[in-house]
Order: structure tokens, then C-alpha cells, then sequence
């Protein structure tokens, strides 16, 4: 295999960690590069994301997500039922332990459920209700969502206050959700696989409590540094595991937060955002989120304004719209990317009208109603 084929596939396979990469290079030419720099990094989710990662993977090797596929093709005997049923999962998984971790943790098995019913072809319209359920999913709770628990501490919000603003947003977020699941079409699915897969309870068992830790984790309840322990027990009990950590996210997490956190720096980029949160806080704050993602916005923005009810709501259904606009979208493109690589266009071709469709509507639904 020649270097000039593999450069190619890594550059065509790694699209997303690139463009993060050429933009975070290109923002250190405005913010030289100092001591402020390392608190640009998130250490928290980059270790809760590698730590997840590493136990999924061991999941993945016990067949232990093909084996939940089968379960659930035997319960939900539809596409639609099936469907329906992981992005319900989804959903009430991001309210519990944030959108990103429930991606890395249901979108295997959305992959597992319609390969083993041979039903691929859902798999790009799967991954991408499952998405939007993972970023809209968290609205409802403080701790829902990184920039949820941001802008409730920021503002001191109480928490009465916090569901009261959220509800409706919500309601709307859930009736779009159901419609999208009910157009699905409703055929009938069996298991085609006809092997057997048996679990390796011991091992079963001692991944659910590493994967039980990381949730703890997730909630701030230790400190976020022990989920690297995570790391020797599965290099001893399945380094292989390890080997197949998609890294290649994490670096495009990391380059995301270096061009984040110098376009906050960028005094005409301070001044830009100023003037537009004067004219309509809401749309601002949607915008923002389309460019540098929701959490670094609702950060960048909560410095300018004191209308924290308006920003929460943006910074939320701001997370739809680019794949930039909530770093779960990056890692739904990357894991639709491994599973189906020759799909890539039509999943950013659906993904986009799907994920613009909720954002538009959304935002007139929240601008004219609230």
C-alpha cells in the first residue's frame, strides 16, 4: 500500500479534523499562542469522551450491542417501532448523561439494529434523528446540556425559573421529533443473522461497571482525571479495544476548542457580537451557534447580555443546523462515516435539510411564541 494512497485515505476520511485544523492554525495568526491557550480545553469532556469511547469499543468486541440489536428487532418488529424506539433512547440518554456521551453510546447500536435486519438503508435518516433527539434532548434540565449548566450557573438561575423557560421549547422539539418518526415506514424486520451470539458475562459485567463509572463521571460526582484509570483495566482485558478509539475525534474536539477560544479573543469579533445582541438576542445567539458551536456561544455571549432567557433558548435549538453547531454532530458524521463510507454526501445532504428544518422552525415557533 503506497504513502501516496494512504495520505489520500486519511485525508478523505478525516475531512472534518482538517478543515478544525487548517481553522485553528489560521485563528493562531490573530491570538498569538500563550499561557491563556490551555484554558481553551474542555479536559473534562475530552476525558469522559476518551473513557467512553475506550468502554464502548470493549462492548462492541463482546458483541454485546449485536446481541441488544437482536433483542430489540425481536421487541419492535417494525422499522418504524425500531427506529422510533433508538431515538427515543437517545433523547431520554441526553437528559441523563449529555448528548455527546449518548451518541457515543446508542449510535452503534442504531448501526447494529438495521444491519442486522438488513435494513441499512434507514441508516443515514437513523443517525440523524438520533442526533437531533441527542442535542434537543438536554433542554428540559440544567445539566442536560454543557452550555445548560454554563448559563444556569453563570446567571444563577433558579431552577423553577429554568424549567419554566424551557418547556415549551421542548414541547415544540418533541411534537417535531414524533412527526419525523411517524413518516417512517412501517416494515416489518426480522434478525437475519442466524448465529448465536453468547455475551461474556465476566467481562460483561466489569465493562458495565467501567461504563457506570464514566456516567458518574459525566455528572461531576469525582473528579474528571480518574476516568483515565478506565485505560489500564482495558489494556488489560482487551487492548485491542484501545486500538480502535476513534482519535481522530479527539483531536478534532481539541482543534475546535484552540479556534473557539481565540475567535472569543478577537476584539472585531467581541465588537461584532455586540452589536448584533443589541438588534435580536435570539437570532444572534442561533447564528453564533452555526459558526462556533453552542457551547463556546453561549460562553461568548453571556458576557454581553443580560437576557439569559433568550440565549438559553438559542443556544439550545442552536445546536441544530451545521456540524459545527454541537460537536455531537461531528461525532454522528464520524461514526456514520466508519459504518457506511460511500454514503458520506447523501448523509450531509439529509442531515443538513433535516437539521436545518428543525432550526428554522424551531426559532420562528420560539421567536413569536415566547
Amino acid at each position: 500500500m503506497s504513502k501516496r494512497y494512504l495520505i489520500k485515505s486519511f485525508i478523505k476520511n478525516n475531512v472534518v479534523l482538517l478543515i478544525a485544523t487548517v481553522c485553528a492554525i489560521i485563528s493562531c495568526f490573530f491570538v498569538t499562542p500563550d499561557a491563556q491557550y490551555i484554558e481553551y480545553f474542555d479536559f473534562s469532556t475530552l476525558v469522559c469522551l476518551l473513557g467512553m469511547s475506550v468502554v464502548i469499543s470493549a462492548l462492541k468486541n463482546i458483541k454485546f450491542f449485536r446481541i441488544l440489536a437482536r433483542k430489540i428487532i425481536g421487541l419492535f418488529k417494525t422499522t418504524r417501532s425500531a427506529i422510533t424506539a433508538l431515538v427515543v433512547i437517545t433523547y431520554v440518554a441526553s437528559m441523563l448523561i449529555a448528548n455527546d456521551m449518548a451518541l457515543i453510546t446508542f449510535l452503534p447500536l442504531g448501526y447494529f439494529v438495521l444491519h442486522s435486519a438488513q435494513k441499512e438503508e434507514y441508516m443515514a435518516y437513523t443517525f440523524t434523528m438520533q442526533t437531533i433527539s441527542a442535542n434537543l434532548g438536554g433542554m428540559l434540565t440544567p445539566f442536560g446540556n454543557p452550555q445548560n449548566l454554563y448559563l444556569y450557573n453563570y446567571f444563577s438561575i433558579a431552577p423553577s425559573e429554568f424549567f419554566a423557560i424551557m418547556i415549551l421549547p421542548t414541547l415544540f422539539a418533541v411534537a417535531l421529533i414524533a412527526v419525523c418518526c411517524i413518516v417512517i415506514r412501517s416494515e416489518k424486520i426480522t434478525a437475519v443473522e442466524d448465529m448465536e451470539e453468547t455475551l461474556n458475562k465476566p467481562r460483561a459485567i466489569i465493562y458495565f461497571i467501567l461504563f457506570a463509572y464514566m456516567i458518574v463521571l459525566v455528572f461531576r460526582l469525582v473528579p474528571y482525571w480518574t476516568g483515565l484509570f478506565v485505560i489500564p483495566v482495558i489494556l488489560v482485558m482487551d487492548r485491542k479495544a484501545l486500538l480502535k478509539v476513534d482519535y481522530a475525534l479527539l483531536l478534532t474536539f481539541c482543534a475546535f476548542f484552540v479556534f473557539t477560544g481565540n475567535l472569543a479573543r478577537i476584539p472585531e469579533v467581541d465588537a461584532f457580537f455586540r452589536s448584533l445582541l443589541e438588534w435580536n438576542v435570539m437570532l444572534t445567539g442561533v447564528l453564533s451557534c452555526q459558526i462556533i458551536s453552542n457551547v463556546p456561544s453561549a460562553a461568548l455571549l453571556s458576557g454581553f447580555t443580560q437576557n439569559y432567557s433568550a440565549l438559553l433558548v438559542a443556544v439550545n435549538i442552536g445546536g441544530c443546523g451545521t456540524l459545527i453547531s454541537s460537536m455531537a454532530s461531528l461525532i454522528s458524521y464520524k461514526s456514520f462515516s466508519l459504518y457506511r463510507p460511500k454514503e458520506k454526501l447523501k448523509y450531509l445532504l439529509l442531515n443538513g435539510a433535516l437539521n436545518f428544518g428543525f432550526l428554522i422552525i424551531l426559532t420562528l415557533l420560539c421567536l413569536f411564541v415566547l
